[in-house]
C-alpha cells in the first residue's frame, strides 16, 4: 500500500477546518494544564480519508475525530512506526518469546461480560477513583460507525488476559486502546501488543502503524518511544527518530 502525501494531507485538513470546534476540558493525562480538543463528529469516513486524518496527527474517539490544541502545553506528540523498517530491541525479542504461549485471535469488535470485567479490573488498577466504567469505554470510545474497527484478544490457557482495539485505514493501522489483566503485568503485554500489531501491519502491507500520542512526562505514554525507528509529528512534519 502507498503512503499518504503530507502536503496533500495539509490541504485536505484545511478544507475541513470549518467543521471543527475547540472544546476545553480537564487534561485526560493528568497534566496540570487545560486541554483543548479540536474535534468534529462524522457518521462515516472512507478508509483513505481516515489515513489523511491519521497522517495529520488526528485520533478517533467514538464518532469524533480530534487533535489536541492545548494553549499552554505541547506534550502530546503523534507517533507512528513503519512496519517495514521497525526492528525490535533485544529486550523486545525476549518479550515476544515470553508470550509465545498466548492464543491470539483477530475478531470484529464485540462487547461481552468477560471483556467488561477485564476492562473494569484494568481501569480500577490503573486509574483508581475514575467514574468511567468499561461499558462507558465501549459505548462512548471504542464503538463507532465512521471507521472499520477490529478487536484482538490475547488468551492464556483459555483465560482472557488482554484486548487490543484497532482501527483499519486504507494504508495503515491505528492502535486505539489496549487493556490487560494487571495480574500478568510481568509479561509486558502492552509491549507485546505493539510488537504483534507491527507484524500484523507488515503482513497486511500497511505503510504505517499509528500509536497515538507519545507524552514524555506520562509514563504510561512515554514507553512508545522505545520502539525504533519511529517518527514523530513535529510542526506538521514527520521526523524519523533512529
Amino acid at each position: 500500500m502507498t503512503s499518504v502525501d503530507v502536503r496533500n494531507t495539509q490541504r485536505f485538513i484545511a478544507k475541513l477546518s470549518p467543521y471543527f470546534v475547540d472544546t476545553p476540558a480537564e487534561c485526560p493525562y493528568g497534566l496540570d494544564c487545560m486541554a483543548v480538543y479540536h474535534q468534529a463528529g462524522f457518521s462515516f469516513l472512507p478508509p483513505a480519508v481516515l489515513d489523511e486524518f491519521l497522517a495529520a496527527g488526528y485520533r478517533r474517539n467514538g464518532n469524533t475525530i480530534y487533535t489536541m490544541r492545548c494553549p499552554d502545553c505541547a506534550a502530546c506528540v503523534p507517533i507512528r512506526l513503519e512496519p517495514e523498517t521497525f526492528r525490535p530491541s533485544r529486550n523486545m525479542r525476549r518479550v515476544m518469546q515470553r508470550n509465545q504461549d498466548l492464543d491470539i485471535r483477530v475478531e470484529p469488535l464485540e462487547v461481552t461480560p468477560e471483556k467488561l470485567q477485564l476492562l473494569d479490573c484494568f481501569l480500577n488498577s490503573r486509574y483508581p477513583g475514575r467514574t468511567s466504567t468499561a461499558r462507558d469505554y465501549y459505548s462512548g470510545f471504542f464503538f463507532n460507525s465512521l471507521a472499520a474497527t477490529m478487536e484482538i484478544s490475547f488468551r492464556l490457557s483459555g483465560r482472557l488476559v488482554g484486548v487490543s482495539i484497532v482501527d483499519l485505514a486504507e494504508c495503515s493501522l491505528s492502535a486505539v486502546y489496549f487493556y490487560f489483566d494487571p495480574a500478568f503485568e510481568k509479561r509486558s503485554l502492552g509491549t507485546f501488543n505493539i510488537l504483534y500489531l507491527t507484524e500484523l501491519a507488515r503482513r497486511q502491507e500497511c505503510a504505517y502503524l499509528y500509536l497515538g500520542y507519545w507524552i514524555e512526562p506520562v509514563a504510561a505514554m512515554a514507553y512508545k518511544a522505545r520502539f525504533r525507528p519511529h517518527s514523530l509529528l513535529v510542526n506538521g512534519e514527520w521526523l524519523q527518530v533512529d
